[in-house]
């Protein structure tokens, strides 16, 4: 099952990952608005995933209107393509998805020819990102070895992309392989990405999997528990990646520990025009801290910080693995030698 998918009577579908992993529910989004909303609450997330939703999304815009004037739709679609943008600031495959539909749709020189190439765009990403993510698979199962126990943080796998995933498909296709390998996922504190989601889907799909809280990673690693770490990444600057706040904590542990760390993502994941200091950081809702579902676990009134993603330098990382090869070592001149192939 696709996470996220146009649905021909004109609206766009996908799972409703804040139900999970009690409820598999699929919801329909009729207006761009509401796949606004449906990024922006996570209802859909994953750099890729919410990537190829907001493409959908201007193809929803495009499908949705009603006059006959192709220049007062491109006003439109531009519109939606502005509230799109503003919905997540941090993963770059947003902003990318977004152009690239956007700048497809903008040639048409009628409404029907401007709906039918933004249909056509998201959909060519949709199926571009399976595409992208059996590569990524083929090519990094090669890092792994039978009998391998892998840990991940948050979600990188099929609910975080259309199908199969970064991380977790390096997983499946090391498994595809015939290797035993096994799994240790971290909760992701504060909503619980590898509990609720990272676990559910290896569970359905017969991987071992053990989850533990994300306190725990450096007591594993000494005890010797943890063979390779892999995650995926929501944005790759020339001097850092940035993904789920946590992973560069796990990555100083295990530098020190001597266990391979790797980040596994396409290349529309890679911004080399910025470094870290650069990039937005996005800030979640007070609520996520001091809620755990409706129960209140901390004061009203205390002060919170609450940063969904870090950044987490290069010399921490022991190889890149994108659909274009693996880069290690990894330095500006090695990442861009590898996505000009």
């Amino acid at each position: 099952m696709r996470t996220v998918y146009w649905n021909k009577d004109g609206a766009v579908e996908m799972i409703d990952q804040t139900l999970l992993p009690s409820e598999l529910k699929i919801i329909k989004c009729k207006r761009v608005e509401e796949v606004a909303e449906a990024i922006k609450s996570l209802r859909v997330r994953g750099a890729p995933a919410i990537g190829v939703a907001a493409a959908y999304g201007i193809a929803l815009c495009a499908f949705n209107y009603r006059g006959e004037d192709p220049e007062e739709m491109k006003k439109e679609i531009v519109k939606c393509a502005d509230l799109l943008r503003s919905t997540r600031p941090t993963a770059v495959n947003l902003f990318h998805a977004i152009d690239f539909t956007l700048k497809r749709a903008l040639t048409g020189d009628s409404v029907e020819e401007i709906k039918r190439l933004a249909l056509e765009s998201a959909e060519f990403l949709a199926n571009e990102d399976i595409r992208i993510n059996r590569l990524i698979g083929e090519m990094g199962q090669e890092l792994l070895e039978d009998g391998d126990r892998v840990m991940t943080h948050c979600n990188a796998g099929r609910l975080a992309t259309v199908d199969w995933g970064t991380a977790l498909g390096i997983i499946r296709s090391a498994m595809e392989r015939g290797k035993n390998i096994e799994v240790i996922a971290t909760e992701t504190r504060p909503l619980n990405q590898g509990s609720r989601l990272t676990t559910w889907e290896l569970l359905e799909d017969d991987i071992p999997v053990t989850l533990i809280t994300d306190s725990m990673s450096g007591y594993v690693m000494r005890r010797g528990l943890v063979d390779k770490i892999i995650v995926g990444a929501d944005r790759i600057v020339r001097d850092a990646v940035f993904n789920k706040i946590g992973t560069y904590s796990h990555a100083v542990i295990a530098k020190h520990h001597g266990i391979p760390f790797y980040v596994a993502a396409p290349s529309s994941t890679f911004d080399l025009e910025r470094r870290e200091e650069d990039v937005v950081i996005e800030e979640r809702d007070r609520r996520e801290l001091i809620y755990c579902g409706d129960r209140q676990i901390a004061p009203l009134d205390v002060n919170v910080f609450n940063p969904a993603f870090d950044a987490t330098p290069l010399e921490l990382i022991s190889a890149i693995i994108c659909e274009k090869g693996i880069i290690s070592p990894i330095t500006e001149e090695r990442m861009r030698e590898v996505l000009r192939k």
